[in-house]
């Protein structure tokens, strides 16, 4: 027996593995970390965007997935809404960065901060966010 298996219940053992080993504390540390403004591109090649314009509001969570195969973009990032439709791409002048960082395993993802229909094209502007 080593220790610190010695002194459970009354060390930072117990602090962090709680009783029975299971954890005892949050992660105080897990926040949202704004990165960037930008838009969603693309939106005008979008089906029935139209239609989908009224149930996108002011911060709506979109998933970035990434679509490294994209024959068009090698570092595109699409975004999807809640429902998981596809709105568009994280323009293209921006994408780099934010590929390499979900390519490293990092979690992004975007909120909707205005919208506005400009004939057939959605204008919707968004934040750009890392998951810590």
């Amino acid at each position: 027996m080593n220790e610190l298996s010695k002194n459970e219940g009354s060390d930072v053992v117990s602090l962090l593995h709680g009783k029975g080993g299971l954890p005892g504390i949050p992660r105080p540390f897990e926040r949202d970390i704004f990165l960037f403004d930008t838009h969603v591109a693309g939106t005008s090649h979008v089906e029935g965007i139209g239609e989908l314009a009224p149930h996108l509001n002011a911060d709506d969570r979109l998933a970035f997935i990434r679509e490294p195969a994209n024959p068009y973009d090698g570092m595109a990032i699409a975004i999807r809404n809640a429902d998981g439709v596809k709105i568009g791409y994280v323009p293209q002048a921006d994408n780099a960065v934010f590929a390499r960082l979900m390519d490293a395993g990092k979690l992004l993802f975007g909120k909707i901060t205005a919208r506005e229909m400009r004939g057939g094209w959605l204008k919707i502007d968004i934040k750009v966010f890392l998951r810590e």
